[in-house]
């Protein structure tokens, strides 16, 4: 094995250690142009003096830059719009005709990258307020990475990003213009908050199971044994008579047998799960 070869694993290796994601020989070729920032910012022309860097003890925080780096946190806001048009018109009045009780609704957005698709989710319930007046909304995003959930919490874009998925009117309705960019509303942000975290390890961000979990495009970066480990923590954070949305192209079938496919609903699964104990459906 040649040393940029041996180089290139040690780097794919890191990136597995830190996120669960399986840098495939098919993605390999993107890791020199998505590390140039930090070949620039470090003085080094190449991923094998990269490594030569990492292995030294005073390396500091080099390691989870360059994790950072190799991310893939590509979002917009409503991405997949034909399949985020289902939880305004069919899941969210499902969930609300079930905590109807409760009037309390609670999503994770799990890999909500720089945080389009959280506020995608509350930009609905804005656009619905008098229908959803008394109820808690509470939607919270994660993501393994720092950077990205630092700009997710900020909350402002730019005018290339907020254009993205978002038509004139929704602009001007939940955003800001500010010298710095595009700033949320805070009755969007109100809605909202932010935590960094993995997936994979630890416990679901929630004080108990969430009404809906939304999973999109975070699946495939997983090889099957890790995306094995994914839907066991993703089945122990979906209510028994919740959702579960993947993106367009995942799926449950033939991946797990902790989820089912919803009738007639496009990236919506159900959970394969015992019921809650009375106890607990009473704080639901």
């Amino acid at each position: 094995m040649e040393a940029s070869e041996a180089s290139h694993q040690i780097i794919a290796d890191l990136l597995e250690a830190r996120t669960g994601q399986h840098l495939t020989e098919s993605r390999r070729w993107r890791v020199n142009s998505a590390l140039a920032g930090i070949f620039r910012q470090h003085g080094i022309s190449n991923v094998d003096q990269l490594v030569c860097l990492l292995a030294d003890p005073v390396s500091g925080d080099l390691a989870q830059e360059v994790v950072e780096a190799l991310l893939n946190n590509e979002t917009y806001f409503f991405r997949d719009k034909p399949t985020f048009d289902q939880l305004p018109g069919e899941i969210l009045p499902e969930l609300a005709s079930r905590r109807k009780d409760v009037r309390r609704l609670s999503i994770w957005s799990a890999g909500c990258s720089t945080g389009q698709e959280v506020y995608s989710l509350a930009m609905l319930f804005a656009e619905q307020a008098e229908r959803w007046q008394g109820w808690t909304i509470d939607i919270i995003g994660t993501d393994v990475s720092h950077r990205a959930i630092a700009t997710a919490r900020s909350g402002l874009y730019s005018q290339f990003e907020v254009q993205r998925g978002l038509g004139v009117t929704q602009m001007l309705r939940h955003f800001d213009e500010t010298p710095r960019g595009w700033l949320v509303r805070d009755d969007v942000r109100r809605m909202v908050r932010f935590a960094q975290g993995n997936l994979l390890t630890g416990q679901h961000p929630g004080r108990i199971p969430f009404d809906l979990v939304l999973c999109r495009n975070v699946l495939l970066y997983f090889d099957r044994q890790v995306r094995g480990t994914a839907f066991a923590r993703l089945s122990g954070a979906v209510m028994p008579d919740g959702f579960l949305m993947l993106g367009a192209g995942e799926t449950v079938v033939g991946q797990t047998d902790r989820f089912v496919p919803t009738s007639r609903r496009a990236s919506f699964f159900e959970p394969v799960t015992p019921p809650l104990p009375a106890a607990l459906q009473k704080i639901a």
